[in-house]
């Protein structure tokens, strides 16, 4: 990362133009995310929401992932997850069928027809989902009990579920139309956006219960007494070497990439000869960047939503198969591991899995060896010791597949992590809300931190490119 052409750049127009409008959308999207859904009385819906978000665990997540949308009851509520699902959905699609793979194929007309198919796909998973949001919270019981009704006319119905539907086609716009600015990928920019929006009261968490003396103060070496809590002190700074490590971890797994040197044939046309230079190839440890991350999350976040859906229709013959599938699919906290249930251990084992299964999923799409080995072909390119054509396809697609089995592993490792800290501190005695949560979210932040920061450098230097001359 060049920061000196990164600051040179800015005083170009072009770069300009396109830093404000990313800035603004992203603005836009937070000014969204207080717009309340027109349902019911405002201040019923308000507490009740609050029971919600501060007595469930799933509920905590989902309003991290929604940049405190819930709590607000917002029209952007749902967010991007029926986009994502949908492009899951497209994307195995093109996978299965050859007609739709031949489509891939053809280049941008075929991926804009695609992506007008994940499009279509994403209004009636957001109809969907805004319905079973609002049936579930008017039930009142998705933290499982919580007590409360809210009484709403078909017609409210109606324009709660238009107004969360319409959130949603309109933050899948914003994230298009960001994506499109070149400076980073609208999708992780936006749950980018949302996370990091909750950090000041996560930290405000934090420093109150840090400075909170009302169990003693922390003694250093019997000298003297520092004005915090000592339990707090030790957690957070626990928490805070966690960080670093995964912050350490994630930079290196990042950055880390396999340097293929690609050779070029010399050709003769007319009098003057080219060619007969050197290239490279760089092969990114984890291709996919962070939406495997982001694919694992939105997969898990379906079977307790399930559940919930479940639990509010108030048919017995379910109900307990709607519990197992709240408690299974639900991120484990230091607590619940206290309890000894097998069950918590789905969570993380799932999530690890996923991960690494997301990531060869997603690095098949973005890296195809049959597509590079036949440009290297056309273009006269050529890796040392390796015939072009098919046998330049297996090599690519057997270093690729050594490199995700290390890559996602490690993403894998670093995503269940904070788990295993909850899991340390629940042997302890200690417990920590919400730690793999924030580990979830640090990951995600990091990762589409490190991305975007690329292409604003990419961007910068092709700004910045007279100035070299």
């Amino acid at each position: 990362m060049n920061w000196r052409t990164v600051l040179r750049s800015l005083k170009n127009r072009d770069m300009q133009k396109r830093l404000g409008i990313v800035l603004g959308l992203i603005i836009a999207f937070r000014f969204l995310a207080h717009i309340p859904v027109p349902l019911a009385e405002p201040t019923e819906l308000k507490d009740i929401i609050d029971k919600v978000v501060g007595s469930s665990d799933f509920g905590g997540f989902l309003n991290l992932m929604s940049g405190g949308a819930l709590s607000q009851m917002s029209i952007v509520l749902v967010g991007m997850s029926p986009f994502i699902t949908a492009s899951i959905i497209t994307q195995l699609l093109t996978k299965a069928i050859p007609k739709l793979e031949e489509l891939h194929k053809d280049g941008e007309s075929g991926r804009r027809k695609i992506n007008q198919w994940t499009r279509i796909i994403s209004v009636p998973l957001a109809i969907i989902q805004s319905i079973a949001f609002i049936y579930i919270l008017r039930q009142g019981v998705l933290s499982g009990g919580t007590a409360g009704e809210v009484s709403t006319s078909p017609i409210e119905w109606v324009v709660a579920v238009t107004a969360m539907t319409a959130g949603s086609v309109l933050l899948m716009w914003i994230g298009e139309l960001i994506t499109e600015q070149g400076i980073g990928n609208g999708i992780s920019l936006i749950i980018f956006a949302g996370i990091v929006s909750q950090l000041p009261s996560t930290f405000a968490t934090m420093i109150s219960s840090l400075f909170d003396t009302s169990q003693g103060t922390l003694s250093v070496f019997g000298w003297f007494n520092l004005p915090v809590n000592p339990t707090s002190f030790w957690v957070v700074l626990s928490i805070a070497a966690l960080g670093l490590a995964i912050l350490y971890a994630l930079v290196k797994i990042n950055e880390a990439q396999r340097i293929i040197t690609v050779n070029y044939a010399k050709r003769v046309g007319g009098n003057s000869a080219y060619g007969g230079i050197k290239s490279i190839l760089p092969v990114k440890l984890i291709a996919a960047g962070v939406i495997p991350v982001i694919f694992a999350v939105a997969f898990l976040s379906l079977p307790p939503f399930v559940g919930q859906v479940m639990k509010a229709t108030g048919n017995t013959a379910n109900l307990e198969l709607a519990d197992n599938l709240i408690k299974w699919f639900q991120a484990p906290t230091a607590s619940s591991f206290v309890t000894g249930d097998w069950g918590v251990a789905i969570y993380p084992v799932a999530y690890f899995l996923l991960v690494i299964l997301f990531t060869y999923f997603y690095t098949g799409i973005v890296f195809n060896s049959n597509e590079i080995a036949e440009n290297l072909q056309k273009q006269g390119g050529f890796i040392e010791g390796v015939r072009p054509g098919l046998q330049t396809e297996k090599y690519l697609s057997q270093t690729v597949n050594r490199l995700i089995l290390f890559g996602s592993l490690a993403l894998g490792f670093i995503a269940v992590m904070p788990f295993l800290v909850d899991y340390t501190f629940a042997q302890l005695g200690v417990s920590v809300a919400n730690i793999s949560i924030g580990g979830t979210g640090l990951l995600i932040v990091v990762t589409v931190g490190l991305e975007t920061l690329r292409q604003i450098n990419s961007r910068a230097l092709m700004v910045t490119y007279d100035d070299y001359k």
